[in-house]
């Protein structure tokens, strides 16, 4: 958190965290464009996103979630155990309010999605850099009715983990090919995998597939 004196000309000091150069090029020119913001580093993954925070100490995390290799909400949870104070903006093409409960379980300040205007994300960032919490406007609005009316989706009740996982079950990837790409190992992948059929009642993947794409989480 930083808090600016009259006349401070310290600039928040922001890492971009997204696999794809392009996009980050755009952000980066938007955001080195805006007077008080610093884009100070950039990773394409999770696991570069961890050792760059810790040499570079940033004010502000930009963080996609879909990284190759550990996803964002890995690589959020493994920067707050290094450093709990440390400001997590997720910005995301993940618009469904699962994506948002997992972000903000795993400790984010924030969450927007890449569909926000170009301005959204340059007051996000400030306002997460003096200590507040931002939200998309429509993701919150959506956030507030869903609890008004007293419904949480199925996937609230799974750890940061266990959705991590799920996600990847959904999208087709067996066992073996999680271990591998989250560093686990193949037993710890396929307790994690009984874990979540039990939390979500369903007996085989094929019908976690079924659910995760009827929730949106994953194309049909």
């Amino acid at each position: 958190m930083i808090a600016f004196d009259d006349g401070d000309d310290r600039k928040i000091r922001v890492l971009l965290v997204d696999d794809h150069a392009v996009v980050r090029a755009g952000y980066s020119a938007l955001l080195k464009n805006t007077d008080c913001i610093e884009v100070v580093a950039e990773a394409e993954n999770g696991n570069s996103a961890i050792k760059i925070f810790t040499d570079t100490q940033p004010d502000v995390v930009i963080m996609d979630l879909s990284l190759p290799g550990i996803g964002g909400l890995d690589a959020m949870r493994r920067i707050l155990a290094r450093d709990p104070r440390a400001r997590i903006l997720v910005f995301s093409m993940h618009e469904d309010i699962a994506f948002v409960e997992q972000a903000l379980q795993a400790g984010a300040c924030g969450y927007i999605t890449k569909s926000s205007a170009p301005h959204v994300l340059v007051e996000a960032v400030r306002r997460i850099a003096a200590g507040d919490i931002y939200m998309d406007g429509e993701i919150a609005q959506r956030m507030a009715f869903q609890k008004v009316r007293g419904r949480d989706t199925p996937f609230a009740h799974l750890s940061t983990r266990e959705f991590e996982i799920f996600c990847l079950l959904a999208e087709g990837l067996s066992a073996q090919d999680i271990s591998r790409r989250l560093s686990l190992s193949y037993k710890t992948v396929a307790n994690y995998s009984t874990q979540i059929r039990n939390k979500l009642n369903v007996d085989t993947n094929a019908e976690l597939t079924r659910l995760a794409i009827r929730h949106g989480l994953v194309k049909a």
